[in-house]
């Protein structure tokens, strides 16, 4: 082997305190980016219930149907939110949610309601509508909210002798807000009006 021509250069060889120099000049570099980065106001682990952030706006967040208090009868039993689906029906950038209740029966098919929540002051959701009430004896079928439009297959009797886990009829209806209502389009029947 023939010896280099070049000066042997003592700096190129690492010695333990050469690690040691590069770590703490890595280690003060990484706490100045860290004091140097913006304080965020707001803990991540912890974000506010009723709004959710994006792209620094603040949105608002769909009502929570388990948080209302649904005008059904069922004694004991309590209800069942069966269906629920959120949209901004409206158009007024907050969005609302569509909820199918019945009671919580053990046997046949009870009578559902479909109802529009809409966010109250406090954290309690308001009903704004009734699409579906419960004395129509009524079940819901298939159910979607899309578009600002809410399609739902309403399933009923013939008669009281129709058993009540069976239902013989079915309507396929949709709502769409117009004016400062809900209206209701049926494939067999005129449009009506289920206002606020």
């Amino acid at each position: 082997m023939q010896p280099s021509a070049l000066p042997d250069l003592a700096h190129t060889y690492t010695r333990p305190m050469h690690w040691l120099a590069t770590a703490a000049a890595m280690a003060a570099v990484v706490a100045a980016a860290g004091l140097l980065q913006p304080h965020a106001s707001a803990s991540a682990s912890t974000p506010h219930p009723a709004t959710s952030t994006q792209h620094g706006t603040v949105q608002a967040v769909a009502p929570d149907p388990a948080k209302a208090a649904f005008p059904l009868d069922c004694g004991d039993l309590g209800n069942t939110v069966a269906k629920e689906a959120p949209g901004d029906l409206d158009g007024d950038g907050r969005p609302e949610t569509v909820a199918v209740v019945h009671c919580a029966a053990g046997l046949g098919t009870p009578p559902s309601g479909v109802y529009v929540l809409t966010q109250g002051s406090g954290a309690t959701p308001r009903i704004v509508a009734t699409l579906v009430d419960p004395a129509q004896q009524l079940s819901i079928g298939d159910f979607t909210v899309r578009d600002r439009v809410i399609s739902a297959t309403l399933l009923g009797y013939s008669s009281s002798s129709v058993p009540s886990c069976c239902p013989d009829q079915q309507e396929k209806v949709t709502w769409h807000w117009q004016n400062g209502a809900f209206i209701r389009t049926s494939e067999t029947a005129e449009p009506s009006d289920d206002g606020i």
